[in-house]
């Protein structure tokens, strides 16, 4: 007899050409065990790992761009270089062999960068108006025109390379206080041009970077955009503050070619528009106002938020009946998971085939050893 677990999750899913074989994905979690960039043996033992438990769709932790100012750290993989590539086209060969779909999250941390930081210790901190997330000014470069065409190719080059190298699809990172989300938030975004100003053109930045993506990669190759309210320390930030307003924003993104979005919150339970409605979430809400499908994730499986010293926090094995609730009523397509999936390798597997009461919680000594 199938558990109920198993009923809403495992069942396949189409996102443009990618077959997912279950709802379950890997949600993207940055782990700096990649020397110079290059993802090694480990990293591919890392997600073949979990792809082989079970976990259907396996979405990378952020891997750089081909940008020197994409990042400030020389053990996070990047996308670029002729050893970076290889490394990823092996890890994109065994996670299929172990029957799982994988995507690279495609990153650049924008004013989030320390200047002075490998992996180019002479590239600067850029953004959108060189405004940090606490609004301070003059806490990077202002990017010009030219520097966000370069931008934008680099991420559109990345993509390409990803399907060459056989990977099933690409995540941009368009949440958390990032680059992309630099963009799409008035705090950080005071550009006078038309990559600033009202909230639509705040959403350029994103947009040319999907339609430069789509012309590099086939027709149904899926490009998913990772988005969020709350960035980094900033927990109470907004994009959208209405349910209009998120139809502002990401119905651009939409048109441009998006073909999943997946919705960052930090709790999946919490309602993102309690005004509106009291209890859909998110991910919910981007799925009811574009139509398209739609990820959700935040603390599934345990009993404690995710905070930024998770070295140091702990967290309990908990439910997930409301999720699946959730999943039922079609309230989203998919489920991410992170900090569980972290943990217990086989939560996957354990989770469909319910074996709930052999789950691993999440503690420090689990995230040190990243098994």
């Amino acid at each position: 007899m199938s558990t109920r677990a198993e009923q809403f999750l495992n069942r396949p899913l189409a996102l443009g050409s990618a077959k997912i074989p279950n709802r379950l994905a890997m949600a993207p979690m940055t782990r700096m065990h990649s020397p110079g960039g290059v993802p090694g043996p480990d990293v591919a033992a890392y997600y073949a790992r979990r792809a082989a438990a079970g976990t259907g769709l396996i979405i990378t932790e952020g891997t750089y761009i081909g940008h020197p100012t994409a990042g400030e750290s020389d053990q996070v993989p990047r996308f670029a270089g002729t050893e970076q590539l290889q490394g990823w086209g092996r890890v994109a060969q065994e996670v299929h062999a172990a029957g799982a779909a994988i995507m690279p999250q495609l990153w650049h941390i924008g004013i989030q960068r320390t200047a002075g930081a490998p992996p180019f210790t002479d590239a600067p901190s850029v953004g959108p108006s060189g405004i940090a997330l606490d609004g301070t000014t003059g806490a990077g470069t202002a990017l010009t025109l030219a520097d966000i065409d370069d931008l934008i190719a680099s991420f559109a080059q990345a993509a390409a390379q990803a399907e060459h190298l056989g990977f099933d699809g690409v995540e941009l990172h368009g949440a958390h206080g990032y680059l992309i989300d630099q963009f799409l938030w008035q705090r950080t975004n005071h550009r006078t041009d038309s990559y600033g100003g009202d909230p639509v053109s705040r959403t350029r930045f994103a947009a040319d970077i999907v339609e430069a993506v789509r012309e590099k990669v086939s027709a149904d190759f899926p490009v998913l955009l990772r988005f969020s309210q709350w960035k980094a320390d900033h927990y109470h930030a907004q994009i959208a503050p209405t349910p209009e307003d998120l139809d502002t924003v990401l119905a651009p993104l939409a048109r441009a070619g998006v073909t999943a979005f997946h919705a960052s919150g930090r709790r999946y339970w919490e309602p993102a528009f309690p005004e509106s409605d009291p209890d859909l979430n998110i991910a919910g809400w981007a799925k009811k106002v574009t139509g398209l499908p739609a990820i959700t994730v935040g603390s599934v499986g345990l009993d404690g938020v995710f905070a930024p010293d998770r070295l140091g926090r702990s967290a309990e094995v908990t439910g997930i009946d409301a999720l699946l609730d959730r999943l039922e009523a079609e309230e989203f397509d998919m489920v991410a998971v992170g900090r569980a999936l972290l943990a217990d390798p086989a939560w996957a597997e354990k989770v469909l085939s319910g074996r709930g009461d052999d789950l691993i919680s999440y503690t420090k000594d689990a995230v040190r050893t990243l098994h």
